[in-house]
């Protein structure tokens, strides 16, 4: 286990210095969330005047933009994975002594240490805009970590359909068919209460509405930390069963090999 771990963080380094080293990227992934935080939050921000809504809404939204861009940046892991197999360089790793594991582990924990970096830059960015955190250090600590436990969720996902398909476009489709759907069938961008039934009852089984949940609850004046131990509880289950089954998907693709 040791060795694996310590194989897994060397790859997560070789993953994150290539990503270092494109920063035009790391600002682009950046410029949506911007877009999302101020754009959405003064087209909707007469949405709180709707009975059972209240407060103000840019402190409704900077959670959802938070957990909107670990999902959708995390949706694109699977394309790292595809590129290294096009490119011969998985192939020959696996002529290594590597952990076989660490092969397709760094990718979904680059996923996670980039989400933690953007989810704060967007906290950041609220708070400059004048949102308001009643949780404190600690709920905002939640916030990220529910971000993070998405990521690992999607980035395993989008790994396992990357060595499964192995083309672009299914994982294009894929991505753009998903997105907009679990986005807004969760409290993204509005409370549950004022959805319609089916939609209600539809975001109980949504990971993203599990991240939201975990995190208002969490910055909450005063905290449910039984909804954010179960819904973190049901987040970190999705992680491990989604790393499970990329693993056994990768053992496949080695045997092809």
């Amino acid at each position: 286990m040791s060795v694996a771990l310590r194989h897994t963080w060397y790859m997560t380094q070789r993953q994150l210095t290539a990503v270092v080293r494109q920063p035009a990227f790391m600002v682009i992934t950046l410029i949506q969330p911007v877009i999302w935080l101020f754009l959405f939050g003064a087209l909707f921000r007469r949405v709180v005047e709707l009975p059972g809504f209240g407060g103000s809404y840019l402190d409704y939204l900077v959670p959802g933009v938070v957990v909107m861009s670990a999902l959708s940046s995390a949706m694109w892991a699977g394309m790292s994975t595809l590129d290294e197999i096009e490119r011969g360089t998985l192939n020959r790793f696996l002529t290594t002594p590597v952990s076989r594991g660490a092969l397709l582990n760094a990718n979904v924990v680059q996923q996670a240490v980039s989400t933690a970096v953007q989810s704060v830059v967007i906290l950041l960015l609220g708070l400059a805009g004048g949102a308001d955190y009643p949780g404190g250090a600690g709920g905002l600590a939640v916030l990220v970590l529910a971000s993070v436990l998405l990521a690992v969720v999607t980035g395993a996902v989008s790994n396992t359909i990357g060595v499964l398909a192995r083309q672009r476009e299914s994982i294009i489709a894929l991505n753009t068919f998903l997105l907009l759907p679990l986005t807004f069938v969760s409290s993204a961008f509005m409370k549950p209460e004022l959805m319609p039934g089916w939609m209600r009852h539809a975001v109980d089984y949504n990971p993203v509405d599990w991240a939201l949940v975990m995190s208002r609850s969490a910055l909450a004046g005063d905290p449910d930390w039984g909804l954010v131990l179960g819904r973190g509880g049901l987040l970190l289950a999705a992680g491990v069963v989604a790393v499970w089954v990329s693993g056994r998907t990768f053992r496949a693709y080695q045997r092809s090999v």
